[in-house]
């Protein structure tokens, strides 16, 4: 007699999985919709909590705010005497919180902190997310080249160049609309001043502030031609923060006033004696007039740059998992069946890159070596750094699927005469290899993912592109969606085929 066991849970037809699909994405576009911040934040509620949060980052924040050498714990920079300034008047304290500056306008949205104050600039992109107060410092653009170079000086002489660029800034901005640039971004201010040292850029474009103290300390950089295309940092907040807004604003006239943001700025050096007159007729027409490039556009303009970018990260990943197979079959098999000294360097190798982080590990590719003569192109340098990565995961793997082989059939090949090489290649490994697909397929799939980290060296893949994007349309949802479809799209294919070959070597069928 056969029994037949019900499952308590009927299985979902076609038609109730579109239901499910279509309540997601209608859940996914009333999300999108919602606003992202319904409270308004006020000087009374500051008052009455005793403290501002003014959102920052603080890495590579100099002069604006950066740990102090001296004392790390401490944060020191112009912004932080600004924000003293402001707390001392309305009798609070001033509180930084921590924020990559290219994601400070979404985090105030969320409502992590009160204000922004981190060199945003006053432009009619921002004043269209944020509101903006009235400017706090004047800035300028400063080119900066090798120090032997002449042919770089305006920003016409930028044509043609490789101009590093600090991500989602001014600079960007102004390259972007003037165009034939090839703009390499950066997550922080440090370095395109290293590339640019190391000889991977012709220029870089930053503001004047972050030059001065950046650049200028090189002897291997100069600052070329003058500054230019002068603009106005102010203080961001809500849309709904009308008042809070008002007050910031009385408060910027009050200090200016009293000579204390001049004071400030000639303590870091950052005082031009035609700032004071143009802060005070400062007018909102003042704000830099910039296009951006990428609002406005279609969405299938969206979908084609995220695609282009993810042949790049199909690129990095397949030449990556080669390297890593390859290598990481070598260091298996050096462990297992080498001399004593390639046993313990292997091992060594293993357990050392599996301890310490990828990001470290690509920072002394490309940043690193160059002190020591060794000079390698962003893409070389990831793919050494994802390959000699995951080679240490699939030593692991390999090690294990060899281990699994009963010791008989290293035994039964030798007692035919075969060699242990002979024996390790056409007995042992051929069936290992059906026992480590799965997590090596696994390990290849995270490669895709993992990917996204080579961007902090300058490379454009997949993630970087869907920040890129999201940071000039401040769409997140909507091409964070796109571009989590495109991975799944890369990544579901290779687990077929990895299904694939596991059946085709399969020798027992039950």
């Amino acid at each position: 007699m056969k029994f037949r066991i019900k499952p308590a849970i009927p299985p979902l037809g076609r038609k109730d999985l579109e239901k499910c699909l279509g309540a997601a994405v209608l859940f996914a576009a009333l999300v999108a919709a919602l606003p992202l911040s319904a409270h308004a934040v006020t000087l009374q509620e500051i008052k009455a909590r005793g403290v501002f949060r003014w959102g920052a980052d603080a890495e590579g924040g100099a002069p604006y705010v950066f740990p102090d050498p001296k004392d790390p714990d401490k944060l020191i920079g112009f912004e932080v005497d600004l924000a003293q300034a402001l707390a001392a008047k309305w009798g609070v304290k001033a509180e930084m919180v921590q924020n990559n500056w290219d994601g400070l306008i979404p985090a105030l949205g969320r409502g992590s902190f009160d204000f922004i104050m981190n060199g945003l600039e006053i432009t009619p992109e921002h004043l269209k997310q944020v509101g903006m107060s009235k400017p706090y410092y004047i800035y300028s653009q400063q080119i900066v080249t090798a120090k032997d170079r002449n042919d770089i000086k305006t920003q016409e002489d930028l044509k043609g160049k490789s101009v590093g660029v600090l991500s989602a800034s001014m600079s960007q901005r102004l390259l972007e609309k003037m165009g034939g640039v090839k703009i390499v971004s950066y997550a922080g201010n440090s370095e395109p001043c290293r590339d640019l040292k190391n000889g991977r850029l012709d220029a870089s474009l930053m503001d004047y502030p972050i030059a001065l103290y950046y650049a200028k300390p090189y002897a291997e950089l100069k600052f070329s031609g003058k500054p230019f295309a002068y603009g106005y940092y102010g203080i961001g907040v809500a849309k709904t923060d009308e008042a809070l807004l008002k007050d910031i604003n009385s408060a910027i006239d009050k200090l200016l006033a009293e000579g204390k943001l001049k004071a400030i700025y000639k303590k870091w050096g950052m005082w031009e004696n035609s700032m004071d007159a143009r802060m005070k007729r400062y007018g909102k027409e003042d704000a830099v007039v910039q296009e951006n490039k990428a609002a406005g556009l279609p969405w299938g303009t969206y979908l084609l740059m995220l695609l282009k970018s993810a042949v790049i990260t199909v690129e990095l990943s397949v030449i990556s998992m080669v390297l890593a197979v390859g290598l990481g079959l070598a260091l298996a098999l050096a462990r297992l069946f080498g001399a004593a000294p390639l046993r313990w360097l292997s091992t060594a190798y293993v357990e050392v890159v599996r301890g310490t982080p990828l990001l470290i590990q690509l920072y002394i590719l490309y940043y690193g070596l160059p002190n020591i003569g060794i000079k390698l192109s962003a893409f070389i340098a990831a793919i050494l750094g994802l390959g000699m990565n995951y080679a240490a995961y699939e030593a692991e793997n390999y090690r294990a699927g060899i281990q699994a082989i009963p010791r008989g059939q290293m035994e039964a090949a030798l007692s035919l005469g075969m060699t242990r090489m002979q024996a390790v290649r056409h007995v042992v490994l051929p069936q290992a290899m059906r026992i480590v697909i799965p997590p090596i397929s696994n390990d290849f799939i995270a490669l895709f993912k993992d990917s996204s980290l080579v961007s902090v060296i300058t490379m454009v893949e997949l993630t970087k592109m869907y920040g890129m994007l999201a940071n000039a349309t401040y769409n997140y949802m909507g091409l964070g969606l796109m571009t989590a479809a495109i991975y799944f799209g890369l990544s579901y294919p290779a687990s077929l085929a990895a299904r694939h070959l596991e059946k085709k070597l399969a020798y027992d069928h039950r």
